[in-house]
């Protein structure tokens, strides 16, 4: 694939096999019981999951669909210095949202909703006009308050 960015010409090459171009990393203080919940809750499949000393969860793999989502615990150092923390240990401080695409938006809120999920936005449709397209949606919080954003889309 060629991109096209002003005066320059990117070549961007697929990605490895198994894995989408874009792919999101999320921490809890306690990965291994977010990995069991994001899995009742939210349908993901675990593809792999290293335990470390204690039962650590040192790196993860869930996927849903193509859509590929690791999970691990919050650490005191990560590469260069970062640390990386659940909204759960910085009060609530979101900065992400992740989105994902289902084929019943309310049938997968009801779901999440059964296993404990707090709805943030309730399943609504959106209408952006004969031009553009319309979804439903929903807004969750996870068990350590992470948010993520379900959708269907109704029309394109």
């Amino acid at each position: 694939m060629v991109a096209s960015r002003g005066n320059y010409f990117l070549i961007m090459k697929a990605p490895p096999k198994g894995w989408p171009r874009l792919t999101l990393s999320l921490f809890y203080r306690d990965a291994s019981a977010a990995i069991d919940w994001l899995v009742t809750a939210f349908g993901f499949e675990v593809r792999l999951k290293v335990e470390g000393e204690g039962g650590k969860i040192e790196y993860s793999e869930l996927v849903f669909g193509d859509a590929v989502v690791s999970c691990g615990e919050e650490s005191g150092q990560i590469a260069k210095g970062r640390t990386m923390r659940s909204p759960k240990s910085t009060g609530g401080m979101v900065t992400s949202a992740p989105c994902i695409f289902v084929d019943d938006a309310d049938a997968h809120c009801a779901r999440a909703r059964a296993a404990g999920a707090k709805i943030t936005y309730e399943p609504t449709t959106t209408d952006y006009g004969d031009e553009y397209w319309s979804d439903r949606s929903y807004g969750v919080e996870d068990l350590e308050g992470h948010q993520w954003w379900f959708m269907q889309r109704i029309r394109s």
